[in-house]
């Protein structure tokens, strides 16, 4: 991942640095990895964050339908 500092203004170099790491997932990930998960809770973690996004994706496609 590459940020490009112009200007020699690294404030904003690293607010982009963020905002690209956060997009990636980066920080979620280093979140999850902090302590052991067991396999049944990460499939079951896992499960409940599908869902949770494919109810959003739901909720998402019947307001611009207009249910």
């Amino acid at each position: 991942m590459q940020v490009i500092v112009r200007d020699n203004n690294v404030d904003q170099a690293l607010r982009v640095l963020k905002k690209k790491l956060q997009r990636e997932g980066v920080f979620r990930e280093i979140k999850l990895r902090r302590n052991f998960e067991k396999p049944s809770e990460r499939r079951t973690r896992e499960k409940s964050e599908a869902v949770r996004r494919y109810r959003k994706l739901l909720r998402k496609r019947m307001e611009r339908e207009g249910y």
